[in-house]
């Protein structure tokens, strides 16, 4: 496939000429299609063919490209059929892909950390990543208009080959037509509930009160926030994102973290504390299925600052202290004493970690210290370097990308029923999920989970929207898209491709207790050969896309 330029199509004035308009191919999801450079397919595809788990979530991508403007276009699925079976038009989702400003990795290419205050300085542009809806897309003139379909087989869809049609229709058009052809095979994926990777992706629920205009904690706020935690809830969400302190992040984000529980000095000098928001909070997630974990961040935050409403002065103060000093367990553990009382009052003790960042050794033996002090039962989460010092202490330890578990340790956690699993951020120029990226490497992440045998993956921010999250995902910090994955109402490209990856993990999972318990070592060993090409090694010099889809015509031969 190659990409021409319009310019250049335009200097050729018999090959504008000869093309017709306007016209559609299918094509790969590997690749963002510029919105102005005329997309050339080569041969011209117009069925697409696609093997399937039942249960699996598959995509596929289309373009369009016209000579001309149209008008009140609509995407239109139908039902696909297997003699008398049918996988239901309502179990696809058309999308028309909508356009983003984004920018770019740091100057040496290396990664995407640091302030980025003046946008000019970046070299940005328009990027394809947004999924909108199906119907009512007006298209300009000599543009480019990428489609996205997401498939959902059927649980129950009886194995065998699937037809039905794409149509692609306006008021000012031809109607245009796609094939699809979807072999569902016999083997099942278990519903996301029941998926085993360990998904934590931070959700910021002030972000959608301030977008949608609500009060916080108001029923309209949960309204708002339902679309989209539920999609999370569905790519196999694990974790509740609970803040216990005024911005544990320093307000890193467009909307800074309050904290959803209040706590008061009383004037008498005893403490008292208000959980209405946190719980409204982990019953609203729990509601939508994400109820395996509730982490609660954090003991230590970038700013050493600890809030509190004072009734004698009637103002939020605030105590300037750190782990080690008397004053810092003089906070927390009165606060975490009562915090453990409730959460046991509510059901919640078991699946609570207190939760801490990318802090250090020292500050985190002093933390755990007062945790301790406080309830010895207490779980303790980190996301950051390994240490084994403290190791055993983590039932949570989340370690950066690059770093694994060594085997016996990783092994002792399994049975311990501990949780340990890798993160990116901005550090990592490739694999990533900048609106950027390739759209393989949020896919690939899913693999590397497998290769690096860690539990699941984390990434600080699901929904830290920007100012303008639907037009410009550039930032005053970081690389364009690293505050947020899917967009107010809608998906993404980045966002099909992960939980691509989650249910490839999945699929590694089952067919290697498969193929175990079957003794069938060949297989086995073919499978884990194909795994273990997903390293931090091997990506800074392999095409990510074609080392994903060779692995996934394996994952579905076995």
């Amino acid at each position: 496939m190659k990409i021409v330029n319009l310019t250049f199509c335009l200097l050729c004035s018999c090959l504008c000429l000869a093309q017709t308009s306007p016209r559609i191919y299918w094509s790969t999801t590997d690749q963002r299609y510029a919105r102005t450079d005329a997309p050339e397919i080569a041969p011209a595809t117009h069925t697409w063919k696609a093997k399937a788990w039942r249960g699996e979530r598959i995509n596929a991508q289309a373009v369009i490209w016209t000579d001309q403007p149209l008008s009140g276009v609509e995407i239109k699925v139908s039902d696909l059929s297997s003699g008398t079976s049918l996988i239901p038009s309502s179990a696809v989702r058309p999308s028309f892909v909508g356009y983003v400003m984004t920018d770019e990795l740091n100057k040496d290419g290396k990664g995407a950390c640091g302030q980025r205050p003046d946008k000019a300085a970046w070299d940005s542009s328009l990027v394809a990543d947004v999924l909108y809806g199906p119907a009512g897309r007006e298209i300009e003139a000599h543009t480019a208009q990428p489609v996205w379909i997401n498939i959902h087989i059927p649980q129950d869809a009886t194995p065998g080959v699937y037809k039905g049609k794409v149509t692609i229709a306006g008021k000012n058009m031809t109607e245009l037509t796609l094939g699809l052809e979807i072999t569902a095979l016999d083997r099942i994926l278990p519903p996301p509930a029941q998926w085993r990777f360990h998904l934590d992706l931070w959700q910021n629920p002030y972000a959608v009160a301030r977008y949608y205009n609500v009060p916080l904690w108001s029923e309209a706020h949960l309204e708002a926030m339902r679309p989209v935690m539920q999609q999370l809830a569905d790519a196999g969400q694990k974790v509740i994102t609970a803040s216990i302190m005024h911005k544990p992040w320093n307000g890193q984000t467009e909307d800074h973290f309050d904290s959803m529980i209040a706590k008061i000095r009383k004037i008498d000098g005893t403490w008292e504390y208000d959980y209405t928001v946190f719980d409204r909070w982990v019953a609203f997630m729990t509601s939508l299925g994400i109820d395996r974990q509730i982490n609660c961040y954090t003991l230590i935050p970038w700013a050493l600052s600890f809030d509190y409403f004072d009734q004698a002065t009637n103002r939020l103060l605030f105590i300037e202290t750190k782990p080690g000093d008397a004053a810092y367990g003089d906070y927390w553990i009165p606060f975490l004493k009562d915090f453990a009382s409730h959460l046991r009052h509510r059901g919640w003790f078991d699946r609570t970690t207190i939760s801490m960042d990318e802090r250090g050794l020292e500050a985190m033996q002093e933390a755990i210290k007062v945790i301790r002090k406080a309830d010895p039962e207490f779980k303790i989460s980190l996301a950051g370097h390994y240490h084994p010092e403290i190791e055993n202490e983590l039932h949570d330890y989340c370690l950066g990308y690059g770093e694994e578990f060594p085997e016996a340790v990783k092994t002792a956690r399994d049975k311990a029923g501990k949780v340990s699993t890798v993160y990116t951020c901005c550090s990592e120029a490739r694999p990533n999920t900048f609106t950027f990226s390739p759209p393989a490497e949020a896919a690939w992440l899913g693999w590397h989970t497998a290769a690096g045998n860690y539990d699941g993956y984390l990434r600080w921010a699901y929904n830290s929207w920007t100012a303008d999250p639907l037009h410009d995902s550039r930032f005053r910090t970081w690389a364009a898209g690293d505050c947020y994955i899917v967009y107010p109402g809608h998906s993404s490209i980045r966002m099909e491709r992960l939980v691509e990856g989650i249910q490839d993990y999945e699929k590694i999972r089952i067919l290697r207790e498969e193929l175990a318990g079957k003794k069938a070592a060949g297989k086995l060993r073919k499978l884990n050969a194909a795994v273990s090409m997903f390293s931090a090694e091997k990506i800074e010099t392999r095409d990510a896309a074609a080392d994903l889809n060779t692995a996934r015509k394996l994952l579905n031969s076995l």
